[in-house]
């Protein structure tokens, strides 16, 4: 699993302080972070692969601190978006998947064949020509996955990843987020998903007001907003 640390790290928007002196380490495989909009929880997580960097203290990601090597981190980290029209770069679903390859530098026949396994995994394989801003929003979010997913990293971040979805899609991208050997953090509104998980920490007004199992965390966190 990866060792993700937050050493005393704040971030402002403005004036409007987003997160406040969080302490965190997160090696466990399974990890929730649920919240209020607002609480920081999409913040928090985008610091993992540089999407944000810290105002003040450190992120560390397998020792490497995320601001001084996020090439390297990012390597190691894939991103899924809430929408995964902002994930989707090329014009067919074969070529986005295999754009996710391009730094790796594999030899054309290996890159081809992981596109491949790729696509046969996500039940992609049969809209590999097609026109990716064209699938329904299912088969994006499926995409988005996929081409994350082949560059083969060892921490996955899903932040919010079936809130655009009805609830067959929402059941299938879960469904495949929880067959995942790779470490996971998932951002999500939706607490069931969250139930067999081994740790789920609570966000709100930029700091962490619980970090348990998912029993009691989500207990408290329901009745902050009832």
């Amino acid at each position: 699993m990866g060792d993700i640390r937050f050493e005393g790290v704040s971030h402002h928007f403005g004036d409007d302080a987003v997160l406040r002196d969080i302490d965190l380490t997160l090696t466990e495989q399974r990890i929730g972070v649920v919240g209020a909009n607002g609480s920081g929880k999409s913040t928090l997580v985008r610091l993992v692969n540089g999407l944000v960097s810290p105002q003040a203290g450190r992120v560390l990601v397998d020792g490497q601190d995320v601001a001084k090597h996020a090439r390297e981190v990012r390597r190691r980290v894939g991103f899924i978006f809430t929408n995964p029209d902002t994930q989707i770069v090329m014009p067919t679903v074969r070529e986005d998947v295999a754009f996710s390859l391009r730094r790796l530098k594999l030899p054309a026949t290996d890159a081809a064949a992981r596109v491949d396994a790729a696509l046969e995994r996500f039940g992609l394989d049969a809209l590999a020509d097609r026109a990716a801003h064209k699938l329904s929003g299912g088969q994006k979010q499926l995409l988005a996955l996929a081409a994350v997913l082949v560059a083969e990293p060892s921490i996955v971040i899903a932040d919010e990843p079936t809130t655009l979805l009805d609830g067959r899609n929402a059941r299938i991208v879960t469904e495949y987020l929880g067959s995942l050997h790779q470490q996971l953090i998932v951002v999500t509104h939706q607490l069931e998903l969250l139930e067999d998980f081994e740790r789920v920490i609570v966000m709100e007004d930029g700091r962490v007001v619980a970090d348990d199992a998912p029993g009691p965390a989500l207990e408290l966190y329901r009745a902050a907003i009832r």
